[in-house]
């Protein structure tokens, strides 16, 4: 069965750092969601306010359309995938194994990494409204993200050869 691996978690839990670096560790594809976002949702996200449901709608649509026609075996996403709406639509419409992969950092730590950014539509303001909107699939791995980058790769390799 194809597998999509879900590195998942708020602004400023590294993602895309993360989901990065295991796709080159592993040579899987590497996916950024935020490049499946819309103009539209950006611009909402940049002003400070929270997306619906409705609003990631066609974003979890877009995702789904292009890791269900890649070849590969597996693929490393970097998504939020904060809401079970978000979680089941990965589910049900990449036609995958979803494998998520829960990011945990502090909350001061997430906090001070997004006010670092220059270039990212992501607000500190949006943090609290996304720790809320977060729900944790039961099936996720958890894994301590405030760390060096290679131990964290390293344990979401290891706890994934340990769950295939």
């Amino acid at each position: 069965m194809k597998e999509l691996i879900v590195i998942m978690g708020v602004a400023g839990s590294g993602k895309t750092s993360i989901a990065s670096a295991l796709a080159g560790q592993t040579w899987w594809p590497f996916m950024e969601a935020d490049e499946h976002h819309s103009a539209a949702n950006k611009t909402k996200m940049a002003a400070g306010t929270p997306l619906t449901d409705e609003d990631r709608a066609s974003w979890v649509d877009s995702m789904c359309k292009v890791s269900a026609a890649m070849p590969e075996p597996r693929i490393v996403l970097a998504c939020s995938a904060l809401t079970p709406f978000v979680q089941a639509g990965l589910r049900e419409g990449s036609g995958r194994r979803c494998r998520f992969v829960m990011l945990d950092v502090p909350k001061a730590e997430l906090a001070r990494r997004i006010a670092a950014r220059a270039d990212h539509f992501m607000p500190v303001s949006l943090l609290d409204s996304q720790l809320e909107a977060l729900t944790v699939p039961e099936d996720a791995l958890r894994i301590a993200a405030d760390r060096e980058l290679e131990d964290i790769v390293a344990d979401i390799q290891a706890a994934l050869d340990a769950q295939a």
